[in-house]
């Protein structure tokens, strides 16, 4: 009896390690999708600064004739790429989680493959 029950504590655990790592897969695919979406936000301000600038003619921004709506969008875009490159290191660190839960989990999955080959034996071989 107690052979099921460490099979099902050992499935259980399996199961939490399956879980865990999914949902680690989840937070790099979550970062990935937040760090393009802000470098394209950031792209996008570029441009329409670069429209502005074309429009007024002041491409200088210290000049006192500046635009204030490209200065303004220059700065949510240098906002946006601060925000990038701090997304990027909890990216790296969500990355190497997410390989350790990974590792883990087939780990766990071979030790569980191993358990249940030796577990099923021929049943027309001798038991000595």
């Amino acid at each position: 009896m107690s052979g099921v029950s460490n099979m099902k504590a050992r499935e259980s655990a399996l199961r939490a390690k399956r879980f865990e790592a999914d949902e680690k897969n989840r937070k790099v695919d979550d970062l990935e999708q937040m760090i393009n979406e802000f470098e394209r936000m950031a792209y996008d301000l570029e441009c329409e600064v670069k429209a502005e600038e074309e429009r007024t003619g002041v491409r200088d921004a210290q000049h006192f004739a500046y635009s204030t709506f490209a200065r303004s969008a220059e700065q949510r875009r240098q906002n946006l790429l601060a925000s990038v490159t701090e997304l990027q290191g909890k990216l790296d660190s969500a990355v190497a989680e997410r390989d350790d839960a990974v590792a883990e989990l087939d780990e766990a999955d071979a030790v569980r493959d191993r358990d249940e080959s030796r577990n099923q034996r021929p049943s027309n071989l001798p038991v000595n």
